[in-house]
């Protein structure tokens, strides 16, 4: 307990009790019911829930950075510690968290830092199986440029053991690299040495050359794309559905949609690098969550030829089954039942959590807003393609492409597709999802609905605006 003659320096240090928030932490008006740590190279997100609302005064100490928060009507009881264990020593953003009593009712709670953050901190009325949640995100003030580290990665791939060659100074390229990244040329090395080779200016190409381990016949996708060899990265932006605090839907087996779309995920993203013109970029590479506006913002920024979001569909019985593919819709669901799902995944914010305060919010539903037929015209060839191979590995739900207003697909130039992998709320399915066997067919064709869609609408070489 803190001494009335405690300075405000003491009171900080008081974290050498190492006690900690948790489960059965008695609260004056709340009981804490559960402490989570999500950590991520994105953001790291702290979430204490309780069962009844808390309130949070932060202030944040530059010099080391650190963030201190005053929760008030709580009292600290020196039994827990599951918040300190929570946090991991590969966390990118928190080194360490210390709590004491800062004042009767009142707990300060230390987050020690490894970098300058920008804090995010609010709160989440219940929902879904949530009880009410004060929320600390954690975001990092200096953030690596996604488009350059997926050209280094890519140019690393070609030359093992070998880093990207630096642009001497004057060249040309790196005039270039800072005109499609926005930045000023510097004439300094550039940190993935050439942008350039995503955007080279030349003529219109196909976008991937298929695998063919078996030595057959090329198909005549294969021969048109052989023709048409693009001469830019192609990037393929795919979104694993839910994550972190949203776990999605649950299988009657207690599979976690978040879990078996990640997986999915990292397999398709294995094929797509392994072609030798394309990258694969996940909006989220790990357990943690992403608002959907963020999704399309995230895949915008790495000028994303393809948006591909990867769910797992649930329903209230057990006997639905089927993958399914959709697209978005300006003018309504093209069923009552896409219409639902549509619903249930546009959810996801609130289950999930999001600053509605954040600045950028509503800057970024504007921008969802402006999706344009032509998108919408080239995501339903895409789900054509990616049906017709999803169909060869797998029962279908629907014969055809469904629409409705998703909002993560909403990005007004990227071919965009949300793929329902199959019913996780059907036990036979469920076991499927959680099977390397059927996590591989579904990753095959995926790659080759994404191979038959380039062939016959090769990507354009051309500079947007992100």
């Amino acid at each position: 307990m803190k001494r009335p003659d405690l300075s405000r320096r003491s009171a900080l240090q008081l974290g050498s009790l190492v006690l900690l928030l948790g489960v059965q932490h008695i609260a004056r008006g709340a009981t804490i019911v559960a402490v989570r740590v999500w950590p991520s190279k994105d953001y790291t997100r702290l979430t204490i829930e309780s069962d009844g609302k808390i309130k949070a005064r932060q202030f944040f100490i530059a010099e080391p950075p650190r963030l201190a928060v005053d929760i008030e009507g709580i009292d600290l009881i020196p039994a827990l510690r599951e918040l300190v264990a929570k946090v991991k020593s590969d966390d990118p953003n928190i080194s360490g968290i210390r709590v004491g009593q800062n004042a009767p009712g009142v707990v300060r709670l230390v987050i020690d830092l490894k970098q300058p953050i920008l804090p995010q901190v609010f709160t989440l009325p219940p929902v879904a199986a949530y009880q009410y949640r004060l929320v600390f995100d954690l975001y990092p003030t200096q953030v690596a440029d996604p488009l350059e580290a997926l050209i280094a990665e890519k140019l690393a791939d070609r030359q093992p053991g070998a880093g990207p060659a630096p642009a001497p100074a004057g060249d040309p390229i790196a005039d270039l690299i800072a005109r499609q990244s926005g930045k000023p040329a510097d004439n300094k090395p550039p940190p993935a040495a050439v942008i350039a080779e995503k955007e080279k200016d030349k003529a219109p190409a196909a976008g991937v050359a298929p695998a063919n381990p078996s030595g057959a016949k090329p198909s005549p996708e294969a021969a048109i794309i052989a023709k048409n060899k693009t001469d830019r990265l192609v990037i393929v932006a795919l979104d694993p559905g839910h994550g972190g605090e949203d776990p999605g839907a649950v299988g009657p087996g207690g599979t976690r949609e978040k879990d078996v779309v990640l997986q999915i995920a990292h397999r398709l993203r294995d094929r797509i690098n392994q072609q030798p013109n394309m990258r694969a970029y996940l909006t989220r590479d790990a357990d943690f969550f992403v608002p959907l506006h963020i999704r399309v913002q995230k895949a915008r920024r790495v000028q994303a030829d393809l948006f591909i979001s990867i769910h797992a569909d649930a329903f209230f019985t057990a006997r639905p089954q089927g993958a399914s593919v959709f697209a978005l819709s300006e003018k309504g669901a093209s069923s009552s039942a896409a219409r639902w799902i549509a619903d249930k995944e546009n959810s996801a914010d609130l289950v999930g959590g999001i600053n509605v305060k954040a600045k950028d919010a509503q800057v970024q539903k504007a921008l969802l807003d402006m999706s344009t037929t032509a998108q919408i015209n080239d995501s339903l060839k895409l789900g054509s393609a990616m049906l017709g191979e999803i169909g060869n590995v797998g029962k279908l739900h629907k014969p055809k492409v469904e629409q409705a207003g998703f909002a993560v697909l909403k990005a007004p130039d990227i071919p965009s597709v949300l793929v329902e992998t199959a019913f996780i709320s059907n036990p036979d399915e469920e076991a499927k999802l959680r099977s390397d066997d059927y996590q591989i067919q579904l990753a095959d064709a995926l790659m080759r609905g994404i191979t038959r869609y380039f062939a016959r609408n090769p990507p354009l070489a051309r500079n947007r605006a992100v």
